[in-house]
């Protein structure tokens, strides 16, 4: 009983190891669509490599965005803004301006000169009151930024109420235009001293007519909800490919409808659960592959929890910045570094280990990104490229090589795709360069983190070693100080171990460092060496 617990307990490390490699699946499954995946690639320009593809059922041709974008512009030059009439502004400025007219008539009640002003107040009362009316029946807009730099002739909706007319720009009054309508008016009328108007009118003419920012925007939203996106029908049974036929623009835009329509259909009789086993069971298939390739082949990782955990983390990390980027339209994923998985394992572990955890992150996460085969194609490349050329942390130069190769990669890789996409280079969309940009900028990141990632997990990296390897270091100076005889034969030993390291191709940087510290044990009782230099023997 005893040595069956026993043996129970000594299970448990191992038993936590795999219920953490199952946590992983799980979480990783959890961010996969829950819809259905279509079954069919396709890219224009390519053949159709499947059998002849007929329609299952009747749906819609949809537009291509270029061609919906184009009918929104089109929507938008004819679009005519809205501008509201303020049908009371007319009364309330002719109220003002009977106040103003009294109060301005008391201060020149003395003045001679204004003596028709006083025989004939009702003329001129009648003149500024017509002249209002005048204006604002006319409409006296206050134009809105966005639209000051439009033609003469651009059109607007006047909303009144409940009814609504259009109008132009230029059968309509700004308030300057107004004010000149107004001086050239007062000369020509019968009235002697019609100046006086022109010191109380300007103070009424305010807009009648302000722009709605709400009511056109409710507008503009609703012409553009009823611009078609589609153009054309497929029946049930019709032809969609032709095996080994090349897929142009119009095929494409049919297989385009038909995997929406697909997946909409499928998605609609299909369970959650049934789709989320089959992404679980998939993830499973991965991670099966890949405990067996470390059980086999890297069993000191295996062994050690933390390395395990270090290398799973890469999985849960990449796949939760994959599915956050197919979230946000704005970003495209190939901005993720995903080569900072292979130089940072390559640094801790060896190059197959940094290949192999490469491969795994991709095959996952090719799940959850809508970029199709092209997406693993120049990935696995670029990962390629990484373990090749990446080389110790300690030298720039090679750091700089390395993220200069993956870029290139990366580069040439999506250029000959879009060749083989659009056929020439105009039309190749050259705005992912930026995000290839981007990507090689993140990817120098894996520099920095490796100290950081060594503390934290334990690791000791060449950054550590050539540390340690300085002879300011604390330990090394007490070891010159205290015993500098056998300083100097640990550096003999250090240079002897490096050569014979590097002619068997190990780890040159490891071996001298160790071989530096070898007899550093010594300091405790340097007074004894010292004493017996005549029968000195430095491994006593």
């Amino acid at each position: 009983m005893n040595r069956k617990l026993k043996t129970t307990f000594q299970r448990i490390p191992t038993f936590v190891k795999y219920l953490t490699i199952l946590g992983v699946v799980a979480f990783i499954s959890l961010l996969f669509p829950n819809n259905v995946k279509f079954k069919y690639n396709f890219t224009i320009g390519q053949s159709w490599i499947y059998d002849d593809l007929r329609a299952p059922f009747d749906f819609s041709i949809r537009k291509t965005d270029a061609e919906i974008a184009q009918d929104a512009a089109d929507l938008e030059k004819e679009f005519s803004p809205y501008y509201t009439l303020n049908a009371s502004v007319v009364d309330d400025q002719k109220a003002r301006f009977a106040e103003n007219f009294d109060a301005q008539l008391k201060k020149v009640w003395n003045d001679e000169t204004f003596e028709d002003l006083f025989k004939r107040k009702k003329q001129y009362l009648e003149f500024g009151d017509a002249f209002l009316d005048n204006i604002y029946q006319k409409g006296v807009i206050k134009i809105d930024e966005a639209h000051k730099s439009k033609e003469k002739g651009f059109v607007i909706n006047i909303v009144q109420g409940n009814t609504n007319r259009k109008r132009t720009l230029q059968n309509l009054l700004t308030v300057a235009k107004a004010n000149e309508f107004l001086t050239d008016t007062l000369p020509k009328t019968q009235l002697k001293v019609p100046e006086f108007l022109l010191y109380i009118l300007p103070e009424n003419i305010v807009p009648n007519l302000e722009y709605d920012d709400t009511l056109t925007n409710l507008m503009r939203q609703r012409l553009q909800n009823q611009i078609v996106t589609t153009k054309g029908k497929v029946n049930k049974g019709d032809l969609i490919a032709t095996k080994d036929g090349i897929v142009n623009e119009e095929i494409y835009q049919k297989l385009v409808s038909f995997q929406k329509k697909y997946e909409e259909e499928i998605s609609s009789e299909s369970s959650y659960f049934g789709v989320f086993s089959g992404y679980f069971l998939l993830t499973c298939l991965i991670m099966f592959v890949f405990v067996v390739y470390v059980k086999t082949y890297q069993k000191d990782i295996f062994a050690n929890y933390h390395r395990l955990v270090f290398v799973l983390l890469w999985f849960v990390a990449f796949s939760y910045l994959v599915y956050a980027v197919e979230k946000n339209d704005a970003l495209s994923t190939y901005i993720i570094p995903f080569c900072i998985v292979p130089i940072i394992i390559k640094h801790f572990y060896s190059d197959r280990m940094a290949f192999f955890t490469h491969i795994v992150t991709i095959l996952i996460v090719s799940f959850l990104t809508s970029l199709g085969y092209e997406f693993m194609e120049i990935q696995i490349l670029a990962g390629i490229v990484a373990v090749l050329s990446v080389t110790d942390a300690r030298n720039w130069n090679g750091f700089f090589f390395t993220i200069f190769a993956i870029g290139m990669t990366y580069a040439l890789g999506l250029l000959g795709l879009s060749l083989i996409k659009e056929g020439t280079l105009q039309d190749i969309d050259w705005g992912i360069f930026t995000w290839i940009f981007l990507n090689m900028v993140l990817t120098m990141l894996a520099f920095p983190l490796i100290p950081l990632l060594e503390r934290v997990f334990g690791f000791t990296s060449s950054i550590s070693l050539v540390e340690l390897s300085d002879m300011s270091r604390p330990l090394l100076k007490n070891l010159s100080l205290k015993a500098p005889g056998t300083m100097q034969h640990s550096l003999q030993v250090a240079n002897l171990c490096e050569a014979a390291a590097e002619s068997i191709k190990a780890d040159t940087l490891l071996v001298k460092v160790a071989a530096l510290y070898h007899d550093i044990g010594k300091m405790e009782h340097p007074q004894y060496f010292i004493e017996n230099q005549s029968g000195y023997n430095p491994h006593a």
